[in-house]
């Protein structure tokens, strides 16, 4: 078996053919040819942290993977980041472990970065006139540098709770040629934007329905555990389509959990990622509607983009 530390994973990952792979990856979830058991889940209390376990096999793949991954949030009084963790390679045939990608929880903030990026890909308005960015952490920055894949638009709006964060960020993404303001109004943020991202780990709604207007598109991405909530649920009821990264994992702790128990959706009205990128269920039809993306973070993503730096290295 072989490990390859963060330095090795970084350097081996090629950003279009992950986004490609992890492209893939979705329309086979939701097609039914991937197998992806539950997510695990371990909350811990003092101090306050959380590991998830994500596991799962894309058919007729020569490998299964095992992620795991931790955030735990009053690391930066110990110098720490929040994040971290690893992916464990195995063979699909044999069932003994290939490959460690011990990257530090890396590969997952880059997978959830892509999977809003190919969000606004599939459901964002044709013209982008300006990109929210709610959060100011290490996610928030790579969801603003990977939608470059999906939009040149350069203008930007950036909230958060603390201003000084925001505007940190703001300063180390205007290097990639953004024009970038920070705002103390998350109202103002939504109002100015048709693209907008939250990225936070809230447990309470931060962005309120009435302050989205006709032709946005919203890709939510911090609740990935329960007890986090980020939107408004009432948004889902003025959403013309509500696409969730995975359903089951939606209903269970998503945004859609809360649109569902508030009685604003039914679970049948969520649509897949997977199946709005295959063509099997439509998306957004004109630039007149609002999208909701609810993204809780899927294993085929994992798989697949640990599938794309273990190619790379064996090329090399």
């Amino acid at each position: 078996m072989k490990v390859y530390d963060r330095s090795a994973v970084v350097a081996a990952l090629n950003v279009e053919k992950a986004i490609d792979l992890i492209e893939e990856g979705f329309a086979a979830y939701s097609s039914g040819r991937a197998t992806v058991p539950p997510v695990g889940h371990l909350g811990l209390v003092e101090p306050p942290g959380e590991c998830h376990i994500k596991y799962g096999h894309i058919h007729n793949d020569d490998f299964f993977a095992v992620k795991i991954a931790t955030g735990f949030y009053e690391n930066a009084t110990l110098d720490l980041p929040n994040g971290s963790g690893l992916t464990i390679v195995f063979s699909a045939r044999t069932g003994f472990p290939q490959a460690v990608l011990d990257d530090g929880g890396h590969l997952t903030d880059v997978r959830t970065a892509i999977a809003g990026c190919l969000s606004a890909r599939y459901l964002a308005p044709s013209s982008i006139h300006r990109i929210g960015i709610v959060g100011a952490g290490v996610q928030a920055g790579l969801q603003l540098d990977y939608l470059q894949y999906a939009t040149d638009c350069k203008d930007v709006t950036i909230w958060a709770r603390r201003v000084d964060q925001a505007t940190e960020l703001a300063k180390q993404m205007q290097a990639n040629g953004l024009r970038i303001e920070v705002v103390e109004s998350l109202e103002k943020l939504c109002l100015a934007c048709n693209l907008i991202v939250t990225a936070t780990p809230s447990t309470k709604p931060l962005i309120r329905a009435e302050w989205i207007k006709s032709g946005t598109h919203i890709t939510a991405v911090g609740s990935d555990g329960g007890g986090k909530q980020e939107i408004d649920s009432a948004l889902f009821r003025k959403a013309d389509h509500c696409i969730a990264d995975s359903i089951s994992q939606c209903v269970s702790h998503g945004e859609s959990h809360y649109a569902i128990r508030d009685g604003y959706i039914k679970e049948s009205n969520l649509k897949e990622l997977g199946n709005i990128i295959s063509g099997a269920q439509d998306g957004r039809r004109n630039d007149r509607e609002i999208t909701v993306a609810d993204l809780t973070g899927v294993a085929v993503q994992d798989i697949q983009i640990a599938k794309s730096v273990l190619l790379s290295i064996e090329s090399a």
